[in-house]
């Protein structure tokens, strides 16, 4: 049977503020679909009539559907009176949630725009665990890793960075320590004291494919003991044993997401956390 052809067609994404948010929310929604492909149109700080009418000349020139986080009233009902005139879908993501939060708290909404980019505790909680990864990736600052939140351990290849950068965005000091055959693991890991360390493992297919890739993107064509089936499941398991002999939560990457490993370690953290709250 052929594989369906993909359907493409525009969406159109309009916020007040950075549209992280609404962007994540469309990204989501779509991915419970198959064989689509949106082709994402993005107007950001949209805060005034001019830049909204700009806006609804750029989706009548590309007709399709549009999702919007706008918190002013007249910016709101221009945008969605013009697109009920040209008979283009339009929705405001987050109104049935704030609906129905408003219902149950009995409070009005504030309608502040950029909410939530407060520049808070929070967020500065978050940029210092950005920079707290970037300093501690792939082994780097190891005499710091005691003030990790979580040290991610694996083999390479099995999205150790980009994981840390993802809990990194939501507040976790997160530092890697990349698995390589030969080389012992710094003495520190090993430390009673030490905070969390989660190993990462993968399906051996699943890293040759990867590791093969990454080598296209390199123009390395050169046969290599990186991509060999052997020595990839050697090194997969002796990184395993190791996980076993420390007792280390272990997490397979293999069918996961980046978010879907960084909620899994969220999940062991916040278990953690509740069993020292116990005394456990």
């Amino acid at each position: 049977m052929p594989e369906r052809l993909l359907a493409y067609f525009n969406v159109h994404l309009v916020s007040d503020s950075t549209g992280e948010t609404l962007a994540g929310i469309m990204r989501a929604s779509c991915a419970q679909f198959d064989n689509i492909a949106p082709l994402e149109h993005s107007y950001y700080l949209v805060r005034s009539l001019r830049q909204v009418d700009r806006v609804l000349r750029e989706i009548e020139a590309a007709p399709g559907v549009v999702m919007y986080t706008i918190s002013n009233d007249a910016l709101r009902e221009r945008l969605e009176a013009r697109c009920r005139e040209i008979g283009t879908p339009c929705t405001a993501v987050l109104d049935p949630v704030l609906d129905m939060l408003s219902r149950y708290l009995g409070l009005e909404l504030n309608h502040r725009i950029g909410a939530g980019r407060v520049l808070d505790s929070s967020y500065f909680r978050r940029i210092d665990a950005l920079n707290f990864a970037m300093a501690h990736d792939d082994g780097q600052g190891g005499i710091e890793l005691e003030s990790a939140d979580v040290i991610l351990v694996g083999v390479s290849r099995t999205s150790k960075t980009p994981t840390c950068v993802y809990l990194a965005n939501r507040g976790v000091k997160a530092a890697n320590v990349p698995f390589v055959p030969g080389i012992p693991l710094p003495a520190r890991l090993f430390e009673p004291g030490l905070p969390l360390v989660v190993g990462l493992t993968v399906s051996p297919d699943r890293l040759i494919m990867v590791r093969r890739n990454r080598l296209a993107t390199m123009k390395e064509s050169k046969s290599t003991t990186y991509v060999d089936e052997e020595t990839v499941r050697a090194e997969i398991t002796e990184a395993q044993k190791t996980f076993a002999k420390e007792n280390w939560p272990v997490i397979d990457v293999t069918r996961r997401s980046i978010e879907e490993t960084a909620a899994a370690i969220l999940n062991i953290l916040a278990e953690r956390s509740r069993n020292q709250d116990r005394g456990g």
